[in-house]
């Protein structure tokens, strides 16, 4: 029997192709119930990723899994900015830093320009490398692998494998989703072994995240929380929620 998130990853591929999907097929391809089905499905339209429907569910017209990088790029881009200002603060000059293939990210990339002269960037995206080019004492690692073209990113076992052959300062990754209870998600399958290796081979981690992202949970884990050194965030995250994270321990910087 499937886990649950090799089921969501199922119901979406197929919604993906038929646009879709209905809960008796559902029932009788993964061999379960039709409450675990219905559980699934309300699952993921509480991602915003499906609109249930009698009988089944069809793919949501909106959902930020099928938006391509150039629009999310100018979603709350003035948060992102705030951020990348931040997180340069904690790089040095000659450093190795990793770069996940994030809009968020992205956004600190091209801070980097103007306040460091030598760098060395290890990264699976494209328009990292790219926006890094003409920067002609930088290093830039780009990792191989099979590329995702709506995102120009690179991604699959090459690229793991690429990763792990480095020690990183520090890496800095963007996620979907915060939670306490659920730690940091994201919906995107294929960065997320990406993801996890840069924070595994870099002897510090920070998540970088607008502030609406908190107390939300997205499709699947990254990794707990605690497993992160700090996260990265903008001024308008209401006190309130900075409170409780910080009484549970987690560093959070904004501002």
């Amino acid at each position: 029997m499937l886990l649950a998130e090799e089921r969501y990853e199922k119901i979406l591929e197929m919604l993906e192709k038929d646009r879709s999907v209905k809960v008796s097929m559902l029932t009788k391809m993964f061999g379960v119930s039709i409450e675990t089905i219905r559980r699934d499905l309300e699952h993921l339209e509480k991602q915003g990723l499906l609109e249930r429907v009698y009988g089944g569910a069809v793919l949501s017209k909106i959902s930020s899994r099928q938006l391509p990088f150039k629009t999310r790029e100018k979603e709350h881009l003035e948060e992102k900015q705030e951020i990348a200002e931040i997180a340069s603060r904690f790089i040095s000059e000659g450093q190795s830093i990793a770069v996940d293939a994030s809009t968020t990210a992205f956004e600190v990339v091209k801070v980097l320009k103007s306040k460091f002269q030598r760098l060395t960037v290890l990264t699976n995206s494209l328009h990292v490398a790219n926006e890094l080019s003409n920067m002609e004492k930088y290093t830039v690692i780009l990792a191989g692998g099979i590329l995702k073209n709506e995102e120009l990113s690179l991604s699959g076992m090459l690229t793991e494998y690429a990763i792990s052959q480095f020690n990183i300062d520090t890496a800095f990754i963007g996620v979907s989703g915060i939670s306490l209870k659920d730690g940091l998600t994201d919906y995107m399958f294929d960065q997320l072994p990406i993801q996890r290796k840069m924070i595994e081979v870099s002897q510090q981690s920070i998540v970088l995240a607008h502030s609406n992202k908190f107390d939300t949970s997205s499709l699947i884990k990254i990794c707990d929380i605690d497993e992160i050194n700090m996260i990265i965030t903008d001024s308008k995250i209401k006190p309130n929620v900075l409170e409780r994270y910080q009484k549970a321990g987690i560093d959070i910087i904004n501002k």
